[in-house]
């Protein structure tokens, strides 16, 4: 029994010394020390790292470049897109011509026609909106 209680205080008095430590005799708290990280050198015979080519799209301005696409619709259909930069001319298949002019104007994803008919442009993906039909997604 008695080994028992020894056993008890031999946990319990390095604990208070522990926490008496941590205490300041003036009763301000310490301040927190900075570790200073260790970093690895690289390795000799390792090339560094190219760095990262992080993409961004902005919206907000206008292309710069023209271009001419042609999209496969789920129809079956096919669209070409000829992108002028702040508006898209679109031939459908059977030929007809529709100018769409982008809208807000400062973007160049979004474009609308005067029909109020709708193209949204999504990397490589359209998706075209037509009045009083069912959205159609194209794909190049």
């Amino acid at each position: 029994m008695m080994f028992g209680r020894t056993v008890r205080v031999s946990f319990i008095i390095p604990l208070l010394f522990a926490a008496g430590a941590c205490v300041p005799e003036d009763g301000a708290p310490k301040a927190a020390s900075r570790v200073t990280p260790v970093v690895p050198p690289p390795a000799p015979a390792q090339q560094p790292a190219p760095p990262t080519t992080k993409i961004t799209t902005d919206l907000t301005a206008p292309r710069l470049t023209t271009g001419m696409a042609t999209y496969r619709c789920g129809n079956g259909g096919m669209i070409t897109i000829q992108n002028l930069g702040t508006s898209l001319r679109v031939v459908g298949q059977e030929g007809a011509t529709e100018e769409f002019a982008a809208s807000p104007a400062n973007q160049s994803s979004r474009y609308q026609a005067v029909t109020h008919d709708a193209i949204v442009i999504d990397g490589r993906e359209a998706l075209v909106m037509k009045r009083g039909s069912t959205p159609q997604t194209c794909t190049r």
